[in-house]
């Protein structure tokens, strides 16, 4: 067997729930100024789901979709790996409630498992299945990567940061978004920043200012390194301007990944590659102070502003009508890169930066290789979030998460029927036994008379909401 060559993402799905609320109607319920999480956090709608829906149901949507969607065999999957910090269970992995229809299908020799590490975990996937793929040991057959996560907040001001969904990338060789593997550069330390240590409630314990200086601080350390990387390896140094063509940046909220951005053009700036005056009086300013001075951060996002709206912003379209998907929200920029036909220019060069608390952060890039069309067609991004979701009231959605919390570590029930408004084919929880154990159902792929007339429904709902 040939050594596999042009290795990176060969196809690409997503799911996320039907269901959404909009920032303004939270603004409203939450009794905060009008555009604090529009203008503020910079985003617009927030996907969620109820008690219905699990990170194994959303990761057996995403899989189910993937393969149906390109036609893909189970025989020809040989990893599949999962990145989500939305734990079930302090033992058994996401991966292996996936494994029903390989099993069916004869294939149950397929590798990989759950990687755990905030909104990391996805990239750690990513990089071990590109690693197999390209190594001695790969067999000839696809890997898969699902990253996501179900992300909720307690009542407060972080609850308007969250989101629902999960990305599904098919890896292999003869890809059209061709990975450049020795370009990596990470960024690893102990923080306490964000971090979940009560096992018996989904919300986290959050020190918003040390995440913010901590994902600063990894922004720098590891583009510091990448520049390093670049020039060792292609013998030229690396500026923001004309060393890739697209960012894309871990999206906890718009806001930051434009700050984030201006971030970049600072280092450019104190690395001497990039002039700009207003930013060079803050040379001197001391790492740690910097990441809280907000008359530097000011200073960076006006000069940075022209760029970030050409080849940065487009690429949040998901995560801002999404919301946090953490593990996954990278990779929602990724698919929001791909729904854009513009941005697909042979050669052009993606520099992606991942964040994951505690902390573990990634900056690494891909080329563009080949046409997107087919993956753009198929994974229909920006029909799915404008026509195919329904909108419910902020007070519905509180309810909803009162709903969660209330489930969480529910045993002993059993559901006669899905959730409201899910989308056809998608997989729900259908009942917890005695033991712990949970079992899933699919909705219907097939549209039935019933399933129309709910579509219908959908249109109702979307106009006059629930």
């Amino acid at each position: 067997m040939s050594r596999p060559k042009r290795v990176g993402i060969v196809a690409s799905d997503c799911y996320f729930p039907s269901t959404y609320v909009s920032q303004a109607s939270l603004e409203k319920h939450d009794g905060v100024s009008a555009g604090k999480y529009e203008v503020g956090l910079g985003q617009n709608k927030m996907s969620f789901t109820g008690a219905g829906e699990d990170i194994n149901s959303m990761c057996l949507s995403a899989i189910t979709g993937l393969m149906e969607k390109y036609n893909l065999n189970h025989t020809d999957i040989g990893r599949i790996e999962i990145g989500t910090e939305t734990i079930l269970d302090k033992s058994k992995s996401t991966k292996t409630t996936l494994m029903g229809d390989f099993i069916a299908a004869g294939n149950s020799d397929i590798l990989g498992v759950t990687n755990i590490n905030a909104c990391y975990g996805g990239t750690a996937a990513l990089f071990n299945t590109i690693d197999w793929v390209e190594s001695t040991s790969w067999d000839g057959r696809y890997g898969i990567v699902l990253m996501g996560d179900i992300a909720v907040y307690e009542k407060g001001p972080a609850r308007p940061t969250g989101g629902a969904g999960v990305v599904a990338l098919l890896v292999g060789p003869e890809a059209p978004l061709v990975f450049e593997n020795k370009l990596r550069a990470s960024h690893f330390e102990d923080a306490y920043d964000f971090y979940k240590p009560n096992l018996a409630s989904e919300y986290p314990a959050v020190d918003g200012h040390l995440s913010n200086a901590c994902y600063l601080r990894s922004v720098d350390k590891c583009y510091q390194l990448y520049a390093d990387k670049f020039e060792r390896l292609e013998g030229k140094k690396f500026d923001m301007v004309n060393g890739a063509q697209r960012y894309l940046f871990h999206q906890p909220y718009a806001k930051l990944v434009q700050k984030s951005f201006g971030r970049v053009m600072y280092n450019d700036v104190t690395r001497g590659v990039l002039e700009n005056e207003e930013i060079s009086k803050f040379r001197n300013v001391e790492p740690e102070a910097s990441y809280t001075d907000r008359a530097l951060d000011k200073a960076c996002v006006g000069a940075s502003s022209d760029l970030y709206k050409s080849i940065v912003y487009p690429y949040t379209m998901a995560s801002r009508n999404i919301g946090n998907s953490y593990a996954g929200s990278l990779y929602f920029g990724l698919l929001s890169l791909i729904a854009d036909e513009t941005a697909e220019k042979l050669g052009d060069r993606v520099l992606m930066f991942s964040y994951g608390s505690g902390l573990a952060a990634s900056m690494f890039s891909l080329i563009i290789d080949g046409s997107l069309k087919n993956q753009r067609e198929v994974c229909n991004l920006k029909e799915r979030l404008d026509n195919e979701r329904v909108e419910i009231s902020a007070e519905k959605f509180t309810q909803a998460l009162a709903e969660r919390e209330e489930f969480y570590n529910a045993k002993s029930f059993a559901v006669n029927s899905p959730p409201k408004f899910m989308s056809p084919g998608a997989s729900y929880l259908s009942g917890v036994d005695a033991l712990g154990r949970r079992s899933y159902q699919r909705v219907p792929a097939v549209r039935t008379l019933a399933a129309a007339t709910a579509r219908q429904m959908h249109t109702l709902v979307r106009r006059f909401k629930i």
